[in-house]
C-alpha cells in the first residue's frame, strides 16, 4: 500500500481503499485451492438422536474421512482418525462422527451446561454454508457430553455465539473413543431451494494433545471461505415454516429502604418465527420480555468515554450478521488466534455503529423499558441480503419518555463472490424524545487468495438527521484494510471520521468532533510440532485520535507485542506501550460513591510507558485461568493493574471461578484503588439441568450484586429459567451492605413447530 495512505488526511484513505480494490482481482482468481466435494444421498429411516451410529441408515451415507491437521502442522496425516458421515431426508440434514482416541484419558469433556462455551472441551463441529456465497454460514458444535453450542458467522472469521437455533445432538463414549449424532433441521436454517451445492466443512479439536482437524482449511482458517462443498441437495421441505414460542413470566419485584414497595407481575408473551420462504424469515414480538437474559459482566470506567456492553437478547440476535454495517467494530484483538490489536479499546471499534441494538428497550442508566411488540424481516432475495426491524416502546412516564416506533432497515447486495455494497436506514430514538434518523452506505471486498493471504478491505459513510441540531457536520465516514491471517503476515489499517453532529439515536457513540487512526502489523512464525512452543508473533501497534476542530491530539499509543501459544493450550505475551494524552479540559477520574472525595486530573498534556505481561493456561485441565499485570506511568502519576481468573473444574458436574481486577493508581490530585471481583459458580445436573451464580461487587459504586439461575432445557426449543437478581449496597462504606433491589423470575417457552 502506498505510503500516504499512513500519513495524508481524509481524502487519502478513500484513494488507497479505490487503489486496493482494484488490485486485489488481479492476484490469484483461485480461492484457498481445490475444493473438496462431497455427495449426499437422500434417505429416510427411523433415526433416534442418542449418539450411537447403529442405525443400519447410517452404512448407507456418505463417509468422509479424508481430514487433515490444522495445527500444529497444517496438512499433515492426524494422530487419530475421524470418520464423518452425513445424509438428508427431506425435513433435516443428519450428520454422525466417530472421534478414534487411542488412549481415552486424552479426551477432554469438562462441561456438562448446556449452551456453555466448549472452548476447554474436546468437540466435533459442523460449519454450514447454504448459499454457498463463502461469506457467511453457521457453526455448530458438541462434545463429548452430547452439550450444544452454536453461532452465526458475522463476517466470516467471527461467530456470534449468543444466537439460538433448534437442532438436536447427543454424543457417546465408547471403547475406540467417542460419537457424536446430530440431526439439523431445515427449518432452522435459511438456503436457496433452488440450489443443489452448500458449503460445508467438519472441524474436530483434541484438547489433550491441542490438535486441530478440519476437512478443508487454508492457510489455517476454518470458515465459511475455506469450506468444501456438498452436492446433491434437493427436495427439501420447511413444513410450514412456522413456530410459536409463547413464554410467561411470573415475577416479583421488591425495592427496600424508605419509599419501597413489592410488585408482582404476570407477563404472557408471544413470539412468532414464519419462514416466508426458505431465505426469508419473518418475526413478531408481543409483549418483549428479557427477564432471563444472562446479565453483563460489571466493568469499572476510568476512561472519558462510554463503555460498550455486547447484546444478548435472543430477538435482537436472530439474524444478527445481515444488520453488521461497514465493519464498524471489527479489529479487536483475537485472543484465540492472535490476530486483531490491541491498541485500540472496545468502545473506540464501535464508535459510530449506526444500529445497537442495546439502545432498544433500555434507558440511558440502564432501566429496563417497555417493549410492547416488534416485527422482524430478514433474510435473502435473489442476489439480496435484507433485513428490517420495527419495534413499539411503550410510553415510561417516570423517564419523560414518549411512546414511539423504532426502525432499521438494511440491504446487502451480493456483487459475484467477493463484493457486498449495501445500504442502512434507521429511524426513532429510544431514549429520548428528539426525532432522529440516519442513513448510510458501505461497501466490502475480501479475496481469500491474495498471494496466499486473505485480504480485506471495506468502506462506509453515514449521515444523521437530528431535530434540533444543525444539518452540516453531521456525518460519518472510513475505511477498513485486513490482512487477518493465522499465520505468516497479518496486520490492519483503519480509519474513521466522527463530526460533531453526528448522532446515531439508535447506534453507539463514543466520542464525536474526532478521527482516528488505527494500525497494526505483525509475523507470526510457526515452530516444528514437537517444539513446546507452537508459534511466536511479533506486532506492532498504533492508534491515534485527533479533534476534529482544530487538528490537535486527542489520544495516541504506539506499542510492540510479542505473544507466544504452546501446545499445551496455554499462552504468554508481553507488551510495551507509549501513551500520549491531551485533555481539553479537567478529567474527574475518580468519584467516591459516598461523595466524600473526587481524583481530577487537571487539563494539559501528558506522556507516559506502560509495561504489561499476561499469560493463560488452557481450560481443559482442573484449575485453569490467566493473569495479566500492568505497570508504568499514568498521566501525571503511577498505576500498578493486577487482573485474572481463575477456574477450578473438578468434574464435569461443577465449575467456580473466580475473576479480579485491582488498580491501585497514585497522581499529584490523590491516590485511589480500583477493585472489582466476581464469584461464578456452576453445577450441572445433567445435559439438561443447570444452576449457575454470579456474584459481582466493585468499591467504585460500593455494589454488591447476586444473579442466580436456575435453567433446564428438556430438548432445544423448550425452556424454563428461575432467576433471582438481588443487589445491596454499602453506601457508608463500613463493610455492612443492606438491600436495595430483588426481582424473582420464573419464565418458561415452548417452541411449537409446524
Amino acid at each position: 500500500m502506498p505510503a500516504a495512505c499512513f500519513t495524508a488526511r481524509a481524502h487519502t484513505p478513500v484513494i488507497c481503499l479505490l487503489l486496493a480494490l482494484l488490485v486485489s482481482p488481479l492476484a490469484h482468481a483461485q480461492q484457498g485451492g481445490n475444493r473438496k466435494i462431497a455427495d449426499l444421498p437422500q434417505l429416510s429411516g427411523d433415526i433416534i438422536i442418542n449418539g450411537s451410529l447403529d442405525e443400519s441408515v447410517w452404512a448407507q451415507a456418505a463417509l468422509i474421512e479424508d481430514l487433515h491437521q490444522v495445527f500444529p502442522e497444517e496438512f499433515a496425516t492426524p494422530t487419530q482418525p475421524t470418520r464423518v458421515r452425513v445424509f438428508y431426508t427431506e425435513s433435516a440434514l443428519y450428520i454422525g462422527a466417530t472421534m478414534v482416541e487411542s488412549d481415552p484419558a486424552q479426551i477432554r469433556d469438562r462441561v456438562l451446561r448446556q449452551g456453555q462455551a466448549l472452548d476447554a472441551d474436546d468437540i466435533f463441529a459442523v460449519i454450514i454454508d447454504p448459499y454457498l456465497d463463502r461469506r457467511n454460514g453457521y457453526r455448530f458444535e458438541v462434545n463429548p457430553n452430547g452439550v450444544r453450542w452454536e453461532g452465526l458467522f458475522q463476517n466470516i472469521i467471527e461467530v456470534e455465539g449468543n444466537w439460538d437455533g433448534i437442532w438436536e445432538a447427543r454424543a457417546q463414549r465408547n471403547a475406540e473413543g467417542w460419537t457424536a449424532e446430530i440431526r439439523i433441521p431445515f427449518q432452522s436454517l435459511s438456503f436457496n431451494p433452488g440450489s443443489t451445492e452448500w458449503g460445508l466443512n467438519f472441524s474436530r479439536i483434541r484438547r489433550g494433545d491441542n490438535e486441530i482437524i478440519a476437512w478443508m482449511s487454508y492457510n489455517r482458517e476454518i470458515n465459511p471461505s475455506t469450506s468444501g462443498t456438498a452436492t446433491g441437495l434437493t427436495d427439501m421441505r420447511q413444513g410450514m415454516g412456522l413456530d410459536l414460542v409463547p413464554s410467561m413470566t411470573l415475577r416479583r419485584n421488591r425495592k427496600f429502604g424508605p419509599g419501597g414497595f413489592t410488585e408482582n407481575h404476570y407477563e404472557p408473551q408471544l413470539d412468532v418465527f414464519y419462514k416466508v420462504t426458505p431465505q426469508l424469515n419473518a418475526s413478531l414480538t408481543l409483549n418483549t420480555d428479557f427477564s432471563a437474559t444472562e446479565v453483563d459482566d460489571r466493568q469499572v470506567n476510568l476512561t472519558r468515554f462510554n463503555l460498550f456492553f455486547p447484546e444478548k437478547r435472543d430477538f435482537f440476535l436472530r439474524d444478527v450478521d445481515i444488520f453488521e454495517f461497514g465493519q464498524v467494530g471489527s479489529g479487536g484483538f483475537n485472543s484465540v488466534s492472535g490476530t486483531g490489536s490491541a491498541a485500540i479499546s472496545t468502545p473506540a471499534r464501535q464508535n459510530a455503529r449506526p444500529f445497537f441494538s442495546r439502545k432498544i428497550g433500555l434507558g440511558a442508566g440502564g432501566q429496563i423499558l417497555d417493549l410492547v411488540g416488534g416485527v422482524k424481516l430478514s433474510g435473502r432475495v435473489g442476489d439480496w441480503n435484507v433485513g428490517s426491524l420495527l419495534i413499539n416502546q411503550g410510553e415510561e412516564s417516570a423517564l419523560g419518555l414518549d411512546s414511539q416506533n423504532i426502525f432499521v432497515g438494511r440491504t446487502v447486495l451480493n456483487v459475484g463472490s467477493r463484493t457486498q455494497v449495501g445500504a442502512i436506514l434507521t429511524d426513532g430514538n429510544p431514549q429520548g424524545n428528539i426525532d432522529n434518523t440516519l442513513v448510510g452506505t458501505d461497501i466490502r471486498y475480501r479475496n481469500t487468495a491474495f498471494y496466499g493471504n486473505t485480504v480485506e478491505a471495506s468502506a462506509f459513510y453515514q449521515e444523521t438527521d437530528t431535530e434540533g441540531l444543525v444539518d452540516r457536520d453531521n456525518a460519518s465516514y472510513g475505511i477498513n484494510l485486513f490482512l487477518p491471517n493465522a499465520q505468516g503476515w497479518q496486520g490492519l489499517y483503519q480509519y474513521k471520521r466522527v463530526e460533531e453532529n453526528f448522532f446515531p439515536a439508535v447506534g453507539f457513540v463514543n466520542q464525536t468532533d474526532m478521527e482516528d487512526h488505527h494500525l497494526n502489523v505483525g509475523y507470526r512464525h510457526f515452530l516444528q510440532p514437537e517444539d513446546f512452543f507452537r508459534s511466536i508473533a511479533l506486532i506492532g501497534e498504533a492508534y491515534r485520535a485527533e479533534n476534529l476542530a482544530d487538528g490537535s491530539l486527542n489520544n495516541e499509543n504506539f506499542g510492540l507485542r510479542l505473544t507466544s501459544f504452546t501446545n499445551t493450550n496455554d499462552s504468554y505475551w508481553t507488551r510495551v506501550v507509549y501513551y500520549k494524552e491531551q485533555l481539553q479540559r479537567p478529567f474527574t477520574i475518580y468519584r467516591a460513591s459516598d461523595g466524600s472525595r473526587t481524583v481530577t486530573i487537571p487539563a494539559g498534556e501528558y506522556s507516559w510507558e506502560d509495561y504489561f505481561l499476561g499469560m493463560s493456561w488452557g481450560g481443559h485441565r482442573k484449575i485453569s485461568g490467566g493473569l495479566q499485570l500492568w505497570s508504568g506511568e499514568y498521566y501525571d502519576g503511577t498505576h500498578v493493574q493486577t487482573n485474572g481468573n481463575v477456574t477450578w473444574r473438578p468434574n464435569r458436574n461443577f465449575a467456580l471461578t473466580f475473576t479480579f481486577n485491582e488498580n491501585e493508581i497514585k497522581l499529584p490530585a490523590g491516590n485511589f484503588t480500583v477493585r472489582l471481583y466476581g464469584l461464578n459458580s456452576q453445577y450441572a445436573f445433567s445435559s439438561t439441568l443447570s444452576w449457575s451464580n454470579l456474584i459481582q461487587y466493585d468499591n467504585v459504586s460500593e455494589n454488591l450484586g447476586l444473579n442466580s439461575r436456575l435453567h433446564w432445557i428438556p430438548r432445544a426449543g423448550q425452556q424454563v429459567f428461575l432467576v433471582l437478581n438481588w443487589g445491596l449496597v454499602d453506601a457508608d462504606k463500613d463493610n455492612h451492605f443492606d438491600s436495595t433491589i430483588a426481582d424473582l423470575s420464573l419464565k418458561f417457552n415452548y417452541t411449537f413447530r409446524f
